[in-house]
């Protein structure tokens, strides 16, 4: 997997010591067995072959090279943030493919509450990342990177969502808790929250995540639609067709 990862950066044209600075920050968060396993595209795919892990570090290297191409521009953008909200930005609980849904609250589908079992699982896992100011950077971004596509809002009552991680967000400290549902309840419109995030580290990731999306990623209708819906039909007669 390292060696792999080691390819994608050198396939950029990453400078040494670009790569040096890169594999550094994302290092610790990679070896994570959670991070590990999502790096299995039998176990986590994420858009037709590519793995979630895959597709994740391809955003991490797709925002670091954005970051470096607008603050040679005099922007100031801090890379170390927008690599963060990158790597943590798709760590959702359980692959999405066809899973069932407790209710059938449109609204609750994955393409609307993922990025809050993200950022409650990057939170639970790299606690270490969510000690200082910068944590509502951090969550602010994972939140709103699918924009301009909407993320569902937090009510008072967390089962609502039904996100998968449910247990997980009861667990978070009460501030970063807060953080997250401020966050899902900005440019509030009846359950859906439909804004970029407030700071440019957030909204370079977006970026980055629709440029790999739709060059490598989605191929197919079927394939932007699964992504929204969790609901993949080709999936489901690819199995068939393997057990048959």
């Amino acid at each position: 997997m390292w060696q792999e990862i080691n390819d994608l950066v050198n396939m950029h044209g990453f400078s040494l010591e670009d790569k040096e600075k890169f594999l550094s920050l994302i290092k610790p968060i990679v070896l994570h067995k959670e991070f590990m396993k999502r790096y299995n595209a039998q176990k986590y795919p994420h858009h037709g072959e590519v793995s979630l892990g895959k597709h994740i570090i391809e955003d991490a290297i797709i925002t670091y090279l954005l970051v470096k191409a607008k603050n040679e521009h005099n922007r100031q953008i801090d890379f170390r943030n927008a690599v963060l909200i990158a790597m943590f930005h798709d760590l959702y609980e359980k692959p999405w493919q066809n899973a069932k849904r407790k209710k059938k609250y449109k609204v609750n589908m994955h393409g609307f509450i993922h990025p809050i079992e993200a950022v409650v699982n990057a939170i639970t896992w790299y606690p270490e990342y969510f000690q200082d100011d910068n944590s509502f950077i951090l969550i602010d971004g994972i939140i709103h990177h699918m924009y301009p596509f909407p993320v569902r809002a937090i009510e008072s009552d967390i089962e609502e969502t039904e996100i998968n991680n449910i247990e997980k967000f009861k667990e978070l400290p009460d501030h970063l808790q807060k953080y997250i549902i401020a966050s899902t309840n900005r440019m509030r419109i009846d359950k859906l929250s439909l804004c970029k995030s407030v700071y440019e580290e957030g909204r370079v990731l977006s970026k980055a995540d629709k440029i790999v999306s739709m060059r490598k990623d989605l191929k197919s209708f079927s394939s932007l639609l699964a992504c929204v819906t969790g609901k993949n039909k080709a999936l489901i007669k690819k199995r068939l067709n393997v057990i048959k």
